[in-house]
């Protein structure tokens, strides 16, 4: 299969092919493995190839996506025998005993391993760079991000390598990516597909695991694949009524749908994020639906808080896990990893669980807001994507924090206010995207818009619990009024040197 065959192709189709037997399995993935070979030096994209493991995997040939290449992140996702990095040092000796939930479903799904996609240090940034990795590159424009924290994943599948690639999503990870890279991203509900066996709720249920893509479908479908509980998984959500592979086949009807395009964390917001919800609120107009300018009623200083806390909380966990498992040390984890997980080891436990059960409050007034509105439209991020090291912690800082660390100074930085600081540093770029993660509500970015500049920029819809069905429909019906399939073919020749 010719390389750029196998570029004019989604998972969906690719998988039609290999069953007809126009095209074998091998054949799509030496495509993807030559694709990769011409572009992930230039982009960094993937930190673990497995290519010859992935042309001899065995699959179920009558699977929805039987013989299809997949990349996993290096985030969560395990594989039984291989590294899981999380993007650390400190988690280099992490190989999974078994495979995870989301791996078991994707393999019986008929999906082979070409590897896995690199992360920033435990999916902490919306820029994917570690030190472990090194600097992921948006195919784009490669001196820009690809978004993060699944930004390998958004990069290797805008560029070709795979039609779509494993994510997750605990703060803004599907999302960002996808609107930085041109791409689809649904981040499902809360408990939609099970976090198991490793854990029962990722980051306390703020975190989901998915796919990026090129295609609605393939996303719909993939849900299919992952969605449904298992074996001790701490609650069921209803089933959709039927596939969402079918459901996507059918109109979402006239939908009412409230816009926003301020920040709620009142930081900056790019003139082409909001010409980017203004032009697709149009569209929809078009379409038949109802649009009115109105956002959720909440207080977003205290939803940052929240967030952070959450952040604070899970690094310092997960830093003793390394420690006590895997023998890491302080050094094994970058400055600023130690200075959050100072930070969670010095918040009182109290001030965490009142954090955590503020969630409830962000969950009823969204609830309110969708007593009057089926989904919102926002920005699916505050501003294009920064510069591969634009956001590193400058030189000053750096050495503030070594000073922070050696005084153990986590109780005076919580004490002082800093905290505030710290989200407003930490969120200001994408601040529209939290939301979803701490209520536990579906969301999904589309790639509705190009810049002048020839970036795509995404928007944001978000809907109540268990609303991956009406998110999908809409999607669908965006995408045959505008579709974007064809902006990729700007990528098709865009790297000319080879290697890995």
């Amino acid at each position: 299969m010719k390389q750029s065959e196998y570029l004019r192709y989604d998972a969906t189709a690719l998988a039609d092919l290999i069953r007809r037997g126009d095209v074998s399995s091998r054949e799509v993935c030496e495509a993807a493995v030559e694709r990769a070979t011409k572009v992930n030096g230039t982009l960094n994209a993937i930190c673990y190839p497995q290519f010859t493991e992935a042309l001899t995997q065995d699959y179920p040939e009558d699977a929805p996506f039987a013989g299809v290449p997949l990349l996993l992140k290096d985030l969560a996702q395990e594989q039984a025998g291989h590294p899981c990095t999380f993007g650390s040092r400190g988690l280099a000796k992490n190989v999974a005993p078994q495979d995870s939930e989301f791996v078991r479903r994707a393999r019986a799904g008929g999906l082979r391993f070409l590897g896995r996609t690199a992360t920033p240090e435990f999916g902490l940034k919306a820029v994917t760079e570690s030190d472990l990795w090194g600097a992921s590159r948006n195919p784009w424009n490669t001196d820009l991000t690809p978004g993060g924290s699944s930004g390998g994943s958004g990069a290797a599948v805008a560029a070709g390598i795979v039609p779509m690639a494993g994510a997750n999503d605990g703060g803004g990870s599907i999302r960002i990516p996808a609107a930085y890279n041109g791409l689809f991203g649904l981040k499902p509900s809360r408990g939609r597909i099970s976090s198991g066996p490793y854990m029962g709720e990722a980051w306390t249920g703020a975190s989901s695991d998915h796919v990026v893509s090129r295609t609605v479908r393939d996303s719909a479908a993939m849900l299919d694949v992952l969605s449904g509980p298992a074996s001790g998984d701490p609650f069921v959500i209803p089933r959709a009524g039927s596939r969402y592979a079918d459901l996507i086949q059918k109109s979402p009807g006239s939908l009412k749908i409230g816009v926003f395009t301020s920040s709620p964390y009142d930081t900056e917001v790019a003139p082409e994020c909001v010409a980017a919800v203004e032009s697709t609120a149009r569209i929809l107009e078009n379409l038949g639906h109802k649009v009115d300018y109105a956002r959720p009623e909440f207080d977003g200083m205290a939803l940052a808080r929240c967030y952070l806390g959450l952040y604070f909380g899970e690094v310092a966990a997960l830093m003793a896990r390394a420690r006590e498992q895997f023998g890491a040390r302080d050094e094994d984890f970058e400055l600023d990893t130690r200075l959050i997980g100072m930070l969670g080891d010095s918040m009182p436990l109290s001030d965490y669980v009142r954090r955590r059960q503020q969630w409830n409050e962000f969950a009823r007034a969204l609830g309110a807001y969708f007593e009057s509105y089926d989904l919102y439209l926002c920005p699916t991020t505050g501003q294009l994507p920064a510069r591969v090291g634009e956001l590193d912690t400058p030189v000053h800082m750096k050495l503030a924090g070594k000073l922070m660390l050696a005084l153990k100074a986590g109780k005076l930085v919580h004490r002082t206010g800093q905290v505030d600081q710290l989200a407003m540093e930490s969120l200001g770029r994408t601040p529209f995207t939290q939301l979803a993660n701490l209520t536990g509500t579906p969301a999904m970015s589309v790639p509705m818009h190009w810049s002048e500049g020839g970036l795509p920029v995404g928007v944001q819809f978000g809907a109540s619990h268990g609303g991956e069905a009406a998110l999908l429909q809409l999607a669908a019906q965006l995408e045959e009024a505008n579709p974007w399939f064809g902006q990729y073919e700007r990528l098709e020749n865009q790297f000319g040197d080879p290697g890995l």
